[in-house]
């Protein structure tokens, strides 16, 4: 259980928005409600695996079955020490009294993914145009235009990671103070902005200041955008959505890679590169899905009413059924509300949690191997001879494929439930790959070459996974929040590294820069991964060791004393 000690006392406070009196904790009551139809058993996730390939064994659940699961809100002694604090902005619907079925919380997620998920997976969909829009810009000879070599190109894909990486703590202080309702659409706007301008790029100069804007103004935008969700979902359902959330990215680069064969036909029109029109109208279609998303991203569960939506999304029973199951399924939700800054001591803690580190270190590696050749794909291409148009469709399969093993990876991944080997499997499949590249004649037959490129990056794609994992062994809000800045912090350093391995002495074979990449992947397939999944075993297993051998008493006891915080606490468990 990922839990935090909220020790204080609790008393009951007005709730500006509603006029209603905050719960406070009540042992008396707590005593008195029947506890004997709660569910005990953790919730059986569903499992698509089986709904598609074992359809005879999937047996539906009794819809009007009591589906409110037991927690430490239903023990007296254990309640208080876990209770939301006051300015919780949920806490007038929280109640440890309400019980529900399962058709009741079935018809509640579906809401939310269309009202919340949808919207959510809309916009990180309008960031991969404007963050991939430089492949597509090189197919119309972007980097003879503006007098460039492959080098800048490199450096300014490593201006962009920097800024990209230097923003991502700093947003997520903003997006706590204003909250990420406020901060997301903010974002889009601003970075849309930034896309319009690169119409106008002149040269070098001009090139490097966009990026390191862009860059600047995306940093902390995709954990922005987890923290919002994790308001409306418990951790059992998170997992399945993060990996749709990449999904849905997917599905707009195909759309994109469609879009810029007819916009870079525009080659000409006023005087303009092809390129030019390509980033004028991406960032006017950001622009639009930005200033929409300031109307479509309510604040919390509790919080859907406004001017423009007087009935609000749920109805009273609904928001009590969201909050009460969110923090049954995990307390620590309650410890902050959703415009309270962190404190420097708290941002402090989460940085130096060691035990974070190994999945830290796998967002610094995991995604080098993959990174030059799926970046320099559409220059490799014209270098071989195909035209503007060929290259932007050629680059379309391997999205689709990189779709599709995608979501094979989810499907193993809810077979074995297991985060490290499965997370692993990526390298794995671009091992081969490399070493094919690696060994290529220096004038290859062009469809050989492209073959090989695009099922290298068909690879499935291991990062919805490690996100959810990095937040569900952080074990608290303040630690989630930063440690989701700080792994892509390193991932963002991570393509700061690959930008620089493809060099123009290397060119066009790279045949170094191959021989970088492979032994990167054979260091995560052979040490990293299974070193990361023996530290948390033994984690667990050492406090397990301590916990097991604790008295209820003397557990109550650890519980109402102890200073350890989220995931250092004997009662938290890692994933691995």
């Amino acid at each position: 259980m990922s839990v935090v000690p909220l020790k204080r006392e609790n008393t009951p406070e007005s709730d500006g928005s509603t006029g209603k009196q905050t719960p406070e904790f009540d042992a008396k009551s707590i005593r008195s409600t029947e506890v004997d139809d709660l569910v005990d058993t953790e919730p059986k996730p569903f499992q698509l695996f089986n709904y598609l390939f074992r359809h005879h064994l999937y047996v539906p659940q009794d819809l009007d079955a009591i589906a409110t699961r037991r927690s430490v809100y239903d023990d007296p002694n254990l309640a208080p020490h876990y209770w939301p604090k006051p300015e919780y902005e949920n806490i007038h619907r929280f109640d440890t009294k309400a019980r529900w079925t399962f058709r009741e919380e079935r018809k509640l997620v579906r809401k939310i993914d269309w009202k919340v998920m949808a919207w959510a997976a809309m916009s990180f969909s309008a960031l991969n145009p404007d963050r991939g829009n430089l492949s597509q810009a090189n197919s119309d000879n972007f980097l003879k235009d503006l007098h460039m070599t492959t080098n800048d190109y490199n450096l300014g894909n490593t201006v962009f990671r920097l800024a990209f990486l230097c923003a991502e703590l700093p947003s997520q202080l903003v997006s706590k103070r204003l909250g990420p309702d406020r901060w997301i659409p903010i974002q889009m706007c601003l970075w849309s902005i930034v896309t319009i301008v690169q119409l106008w790029l002149t040269g070098r100069s001009s090139f490097l200041v966009c990026r390191a804007l862009l860059g600047f103004i995306q940093g902390g935008f995709i954990p922005d955008l987890i923290l919002y969700l994790s308001y409306f979902y418990t951790k059992y359902e998170l997992p399945a959505r993060l990996a749709l959330f990449w999904m849905s990215s997917s599905v707009c680069s195909i759309f994109a890679s469609f879009l810029a064969v007819g916009v870079l036909k525009m080659r000409g029109i006023a005087g303009k590169e092809g390129w030019r029109w390509l980033f004028l109208v991406e960032g006017l279609i950001t622009l639009a899905i930005g200033i929409t998303t300031f109307f479509k991203m309510p604040p919390s569960p509790t919080q859907t009413k406004s001017w423009f939506r007087p009935k609000g999304w749920f109805t009273e029973r609904q928001e009590t059924i969201a909050v009460s199951r969110i923090l049954r399924d995990d307390p620590t939700k309650g410890d902050m509300h959703n415009r309270e800054a962190l404190t420097l001591k708290r941002l402090w803690q989460a940085v130096m949690d060691y035990d974070l580190w190994p999945l830290y270190i796998i967002g610094l590696l995991f995604g080098i191997p993959s990174s030059p050749p799926s970046s320099y794909l559409t220059l490799s291409l014209r270098n071989l001879g195909f035209s503007t148009v060929n290259t932007n469709l050629l680059v379309i399969p391997s999205t689709v494929g990189g779709m599709v093993t995608m979501f094979a990876l989810t499907l193993v991944s809810e077979r074995l439930n297991d985060r490290s080997f499965v997370s692993m499997s990526e390298d794995v499949w671009l091992l081969p790959f490399l070493i094919a590249l690696r060994t290529l004649p220096s004038n290859p037959n062009p469809w050989i070459f492209y073959a090989l490129s695009t099922l290298l990056i068909m690879y499935p794609y291991s990062h919805p996974i490690q996100v959810g994992w990095c937040s569900r062994n952080a074990g608290a809000v303040a630690t989630r929040t930063v440690s989701a800045s700080v792994y892509n912090m390193f991932v963002q350093a991570s393509s700061i590294i690959a930008a620089n391995i493809y060099r123009k002495d290397d060119a066009p074979m790279y045949r170094r820069g191959n021989s970088y990449l492979i032994g990167i992947c054979v260091f995560n397939v052979v040490i990293l991964y299974p070193a990361t999944k023996a530290w948390y075993v033994w984690r667990n297993k050492q406090k397990a060791k301590i916990w097991d051998s604790m008295t209820p008493e003397q557990k109550s006891e650890y519980l109402a004393k102890t200073t350890d915080v989220g995931n250092k606490r004997l009662d938290f468990r890692f994933a691995h």
